[in-house]
């Protein structure tokens, strides 16, 4: 802030108060703006804006700027999240001259692990994993003395004082260990490597054999894994970089990001088969730039597989008996290290829409960093958030903390996991919930553990309807205010419904007070209960029997979708409600669409249908431009009852895929006009919400709005129609951002 106030000829001070800083600013009314703006736009390094207040009062003249030392205001609690290895670290990580010349653990203030090593607030080191490494005197003399870059850097530590490597179950450690693991990777092996957060599982990702074999291991025939490439230059040879791109890969959080591939990428096909973009990260702990660069002789490849280290269900693996446990079967070797970690943290995984970040998984770099809630909170909460991708909020002090990702409640282990990272998380932010938040769903893990909870704690229990819940992220995410209202438009896989059946493809009317159902998707008959959500064949059969009737055992042969015996047992469960449900899911229409069009009739892993289908629209776009839907675009208002319910016309439009598929059409162009078609349906929808309620905000939510194509049809239209488009960013639309949601409402709602 020093420098932007020196850039705009500022005179003031700046004051660290613990929970915000504080500057007063005294200039021409230009310089005042330019300084502000600066600094929302251009923070200072490894800092995150939450908002900027500022106000004019009247003050003696300043001399110059300075930054000065202020008493601290208790209050709110920031935990750091995470930090990538800084540059100059770096540096010396590579200076033969340097103390910690190739040291595995190398950090500075600016630099390592923070909310991994954190046992207890405050962030010193004794309260940290660190505390079992005590400092040798040339640290310890960098530790306490302000003019160093290592000054009150909790995680100091060097070669003669810190952690060590070494090769679970032998007797290698040291260098020795990270050699063994190059040259384990480039002879086609896989190993497990712990890093800040957890385990990865790794090998070389251009070699075929290697990464088929981690795919057979693990049981992940087609879920693309994760790259990390040695630098920038790797990236911009295989990946084309947006504007953007590269200053958000390169800076202090260092995600996974979704990057186009290029034509003629020489990363095998295995990583992401059938896709058009890659999830691609670079190293960000010391120890993953010596697995690149280390002075052995060994000719190390420029591209590692670098996918979470945990059994399918599971969380990632964090300590070695996990690791043996767990993911032991999986690799060759281990490496692992001795600092313990404290709260898993896996890696934030994000697309890039409209010139900017958009979340898909939040994790290490960004949790628990808050997001600030615009309405004064009535309570502390506790939110358990959703049963899949999970991760929880606690709302304190006006803050809404958002964990770092869970994992899919599924599995047991994963519940543990949640419950001991509640307690931890709760320990940190120093919270005394008075309210837990849950979904409505009676059979969710996460339902238990709230209960539980509710009565260990004694607090009550607030149950919030899981579509509404998204909507609130979103409001929540854009600084909504207690009194606004939106129109959300809530599009996902399945949630449970206050009228007991499945809901997914939902139009609503929300504020932070409550909500109203005033719309959906056409409902269908879904069969198979836990099987409909991995097999879209089931749901097409259902939409095909709506639209051809008679003719529909036959249409579902010619599609490829089941035979006759199958299409008559289909038929029968869903007449007598046999494991049938009445269902508004978007995500399971967009799988049935995926299985019509003959892309994808079933899922190995959760929304490969309709990533499949998107990345064929997508296809459609390069090759044809954008292309306006020939399929039917209407809807219906319910009149018999007077609600005015809004119902989307969703099946006709699959009823006229099917026709056109029949007729030869290329499914590339039907799928880009699936995706348009379903944009056009929620923009004139909100055009008759507007009109009856006078509201001109949307706010679109759910995983299904993961769909960068749809998300970039859908706002561009509703802007054009006049609307103001609110989306996610730094908070995932899927199941992973309702925590966020859960939380506002516990700390606003009137109970």
């Amino acid at each position: 802030m020093a420098v932007a106030a020196e850039r705009y000829g500022i005179r003031g001070t700046v004051a660290n108060k613990g929970s915000y800083v504080e500057a007063y600013a005294q200039g021409s009314r230009e310089a005042i703006d330019g300084y502000i703006e600066e600094i929302r736009r251009r923070p200072p390094e490894r800092s995150v804006i939450l908002d900027i207040e500022h106000e004019e009062i009247d003050h003696e003249p300043f001399e110059g700027f300075g930054i000065i030392e202020s008493e601290k205001e208790y209050g709110n609690i920031f935990v750091s999240p995470d930090i990538a290895t800084c540059d100059k670290c770096k540096a010396e990580l590579y200076s033969k001259t340097d103390r910690r010349y190739l040291h595995p653990f190398i950090n500075c203030t600016q630099c390592g692990p923070r909310l991994t090593i954190l046992d207890t607030m405050p962030y010193d080191r004794e309260r940290t994993s660190m505390k079992d490494f005590p400092m040798c005197k040339s640290c310890s003399d960098e530790y306490y003395d302000p003019s160093t870059r290592r000054f009150d850097a909790q995680p100091v530590c060097c070669n003669e004082c810190g952690p060590e490597v070494y090769i679970i179950g032998q007797d290698i450690k040291g260098a020795d260990a990270i050699t063994y693991i190059r040259r384990l990777i480039m002879e086609g092996g896989v190993a497990a490597v712990k890093g800040i957060g957890g385990f990865h599982l790794c090998c070389d990702a251009r070699n075929d054999a290697a990464v088929k074999r981690l795919r057979e291991l693990k049981h992940r025939p087609m879920k693309p894994f994760a790259l990390m490439l040695r630098d920038m230059d790797t990236v911009r040879q295989e990946c084309d970089i947006k504007e953007g791109q590269e200053e958000y890969l390169t800076g202090w959080q260092k995600p996974i990001m979704l990057l186009e591939k290029k034509e003629g990428c020489t990363i095998s096909e295995l990583i992401a088969p059938d896709n058009l973009t890659v999830g691609v990260m670079l190293p960000y702990n010391p120890v993953q730039m010596l697995l690149f660069d280390y002075p052995d002789g060994i000719d190390m490849t420029d591209c590692l597989v670098m996918t979470s280290g945990n059994a399918r269900g599971a969380p990632i693996c964090r300590t070695d008996e996990d690791a043996v446990k767990e993911i032991g079967g999986f690799c060759d070797a281990i490496l692992s290290h001795n600092r313990r970690i404290l709260i898993r943290a896996d890696d934030t995984v994000t697309d890039w829409l409209f010139g900017k970040p958009y979340m898909i998984r939040r994790s290490r770099g960004f949790a628990p960093l808050p997001v600030m809630l615009k309405a004064e909170p009535k309570r502390q909460a506790l939110a358990i958030g959703g049963e899949l991708k999970n991760s929880f909020c606690i709302a304190r002090g006006g803050l809404l903390y958002a964990s770092p990702f869970v994992g899919d409640m599924a599995d047991i282990r994963t519940v543990n996991a949640l419950k001991e990272s509640v307690r931890r998380m709760c320990g940190l932010l120093e919270a005394s919930p008075e309210v837990i938040v849950c979904d409505t769903h009676p059979m969710y893990n996460t339902v238990t553990v709230a209960e539980e909870l509710s009565k260990e704690m004694d607090i009550p229990l607030l149950r919030i309807q899981h579509h509404y819940a998204h909507i609130l992220s979103c409001m929540a995410e854009n600084g909504c205010d207690e009194g606004d209202r939106v129109i959300g438009i809530s599009f996902d896989g399945t949630g449970y419904g206050d009228d007991g059946t499945i809901w997914g493809g939902e139009l609503m009317i929300c504020g932070f007070g409550g909500y109203e159902r005033v719309g959906s998707i056409e409902p269908f008959m879904q069969v198979g209960g836990d099987a409909s959500a991995k097999e879209g064949w089931r749901i097409a059969v259902q939409l095909i029997r709506q639209g051809f009737g008679e003719q529909s055992g036959e249409v579902c042969e010619k599609l490829g979708l089941c035979d006759g015996k199958t299409f008559r047992l289909q038929a029968m469960m869903a007449d007598k409600r046999l494991n049938a449900v009445r269902s508004t899911s978007c995500g399971r229409l967009f799988d049935a669409v995926s299985a019509i069009l003959g892309i994808r009739t079933a899922s190995t892993f959760e929304g490969e249908a309709s990533t499949a289908l998107m990345y064929h629209a997508e296809r459609a776009v390069k090759r044809n431009g954008s292309v306006r839907s020939k399929l039917p675009v209407t809807m219906t208002a319910d009149s018999e009852t007077g609600s005015g319910f809004i119902t989307l016309g969703t099946g006709e439009i699959v009823t006229e895929l099917a026709r056109r598929k029949l007729a030869g059409e290329d499914a590339e162009l039907l799928a880009l006009e699936f995706h348009w078609a379903l944009s056009e349906l929620i923009r004139i929808s909100c055009i008759g919400l507007r009109e009856r309620t006078g509201l001109d905000t949307v706010a679109l939510s759910g995983g299904v709005f993961q769909n960068r194509l749809l998300v970039q049809l859908t706002k561009t239209a509703l802007e054009k129609a006049g609307f103001k488009v609110l989306l996610h960013g730094v908070i995932p639309p899927n199941d992973g951002g309702i925590c966020v949601g859960q939380a506002a409402c516990g700390a606003l709602m009137k109970m």
